[in-house]
């Protein structure tokens, strides 16, 4: 299977019993990696779509993971209930292309924070969700977040993850691993 190719494995840590702090090398200059956290078309191909983000602004995330495998792949049972849900968030921090900070469903589960550091053509990017209050916490967050950087990571390097669902699952165990 393709997958087990993906590198998934990253640095992920717990920095408090409501925040997790995840770090990636992208193969892309900075102001590439800030369109691809801002722009709604093309954070969609990562993350969520929605509409793009501006300083000082309200913006919204859509969940549809369809494409972000290459494969026809269905929703599992477990996250079925949120494909097509949309989160109203607000730009807490807009400083291009270097810092962006967000609410996360719709504030509910704390703040996102991105921060971009230039590392030759390429960019470190450290981001930080805060304020986590749902009872799935620091596993589930950590693990999505994991799998969705992943596939930002291999869009970035020119490849692509056949089976999004496949990389999330193992994932889960990566992470678990991480944080226990």
């Amino acid at each position: 299977m393709v997958e087990a190719a993906i590198e998934i494995t990253a640095p992920i840590e717990r920095t408090a019993p409501d925040t997790i702090r995840l770090e990636r090398a992208l193969d892309a200059p900075v102001e590439t990696v800030w369109r691809y956290l801002t722009e709604a078309d093309l954070r969609r191909e990562w993350f969520m779509g929605g509409t793009d983000a501006r300083a000082g602004g309200e913006f919204e995330l859509l969940v549809d993971h369809d494409n972000l495998s290459t494969d026809d792949v269905p929703y599992p049972e477990t996250h079925e209930c949120y494909k097509g849900a949309t989160w109203a968030e607000k730009v807490i921090q807009f400083d291009p292309p270097r810092l962006l900070a967000t609410t996360f469903q719709g504030g509910k589960n704390g703040t996102v924070t991105y921060e971009l550091f230039a590392d030759g053509g390429r960019t470190r990017l450290v981001l930080t969700h805060s304020g986590i209050t749902s009872g799935t916490g620091a596993q589930d967050f950590g693990s999505g977040w994991n799998s969705h950087l992943t596939v930002l990571q291999e869009k970035l390097a020119g490849r692509s993850v056949p089976n999004f669902w496949a990389l999330h699952a193992r994932s889960r165990e990566e992470v678990a691993k991480a944080l226990a």
